[in-house]
């Protein structure tokens, strides 16, 4: 049977999912869990769950029970048409295309 581990490094932090292991039930695989996520780095807390019991709920699952994919560009002053944009969202809209632009390698020439 397969278990997906989930680890908390400190306290108060998120659990992430950090493997899984395979074992013929909970008990081995809390063992298991410990041995192969908890022995060299100590964990606050590991959770240990049998594969088939997470459901999942994919994009268009998400779509169709929440009523649609909720449009928020609203939200953003750039995606109303109003002719010009103020100085500092254009020099915001260059600063940020900047920084991508760093982060990707490229240079300004």
């Amino acid at each position: 049977m397969r278990f997906e581990v989930f680890r908390q490094e400190k306290r108060k932090e998120y659990h992430q999912h950090v493997g899984d292991v395979h074992a013929p039930d909970m008990e081995l695989a809390k063992q298991y869990a410990q041995v192969i996520h908890a022995r060299r780095k100590p964990a606050n807390s590991l959770w240990v769950v049998p594969k088939d019991e997470i459901g999942t709920v994919d994009a268009d699952e998400q779509s169709v029970e929440m009523g649609g994919t909720t449009q928020k560009q609203y939200r953003w002053a750039t995606n109303f048409a109003t002719g010009e944009m103020p100085e500092e969202i254009e020099e915001s809209e260059r600063e940020q295309q900047s920084v991508e632009r760093d982060a990707a390698g490229e240079s300004d020439d």
